[in-house]
């Protein structure tokens, strides 16, 4: 059977989407900090020898790209109720069988790692070779997918469910 996988949008939580906003804010709040920490490094001397300059200059450059990654990944997540469950989707509490074994099963969320603190569920991400595999697909459907030792997993979907988190 052949599934569409078009790549969703990351969907969260409430919860999750605050506790993401916070740590923004708090980020955003914190440049002033972070620029004065660097001006006042630079004013130690000579910046080829100056360490604290550069980790200073390190860690801004840090903290900017989680602001610009939160950023666009706040603006393009689905925040609310979880997504149906008439068919995998990001969001959607999953359980597979290997190799269409049913002993041999495991249970996971679909989704962003930004979310994996907020829930006991291991959390795969959409992306992933797995994720891929299974986006779209309903239950009852078999996928393969590619490993990078480039082994085939063949999965059975055996239950999609919705995340309560």
């Amino acid at each position: 059977m052949s599934i569409s996988n078009e790549k969703a949008g990351t969907w969260l939580s409430q919860e999750a989407h605050d506790r993401l906003q916070g740590e923004l804010d708090e980020l955003i709040a914190r440049r002033p900090e972070m620029a004065a920490e660097i001006n006042a490094r630079r004013e130690e001397g000579d910046l080829k020898e100056n360490g604290g300059y550069h980790a200073a200059k390190e860690e801004q450059g840090k903290m900017e790209g989680r602001i610009r990654y939160l950023q666009e990944f706040l603006r393009t997540a689905h925040v609310g109720e979880a997504p149906d469950a008439s068919q995998v989707s990001v969001g959607n509490v999953v359980t597979i069988a290997f190799d269409e074994d049913p002993d041999d099963t495991e249970t996971f969320l679909l989704g962003s790692r930004e979310i994996a603190p907020t829930t006991d569920l291991t959390v795969y991400s959409p992306e992933s070779a797995l994720g891929v595999a299974i986006l779209g697909a309903k239950t009852g459907d078999v996928v393969t997918y590619q490993v990078p030792s480039g082994a085939e997993i063949k999965v059975k979907v055996i239950e999609i469910g919705q995340y309560g988190g």
